[in-house]
């Protein structure tokens, strides 16, 4: 099975596609700043589901980010899990420099 990923920056989501399908097989949305990435949501299709597809779109969309010089907000609990895991992407989260206190 081969999983191709696509940014969709008009719709802010990367989408995969299963074996040259049409029909999409899962999306992660996100919000883009200067400064970040910020992914909001992950769904797969139930008929993809367990088959490597939300982790085909965490890698894409996270090697994108890297390249494009930002850091990754995961507000999404997929994608969260899914850096937790693989701590060669660790180094892309975004954590806020303020040193405000109260």
């Amino acid at each position: 099975m081969a999983v191709e990923v696509n940014d969709v920056p008009e719709v802010k989501r990367y989408e995969a596609r299963v074996d040259g399908a049409s029909e999409v097989a899962g999306v992660a949305q996100y919000i883009r700043t200067d400064e970040l990435v910020a992914f909001v949501h992950t769904e797969v299709a139930p008929e993809y589901e367990g088959r490597g597809v939300g982790s085909a779109l965490v890698r894409t969309a996270l090697d994108e980010t890297r390249a494009a010089g930002l850091r990754a907000l995961p507000t999404c609990p997929f994608f969260a899990a899914w850096i937790s895991r693989h701590p060669e992407y660790q180094d892309l989260v975004y954590r806020s420099r303020s040193k405000v206190g109260d």
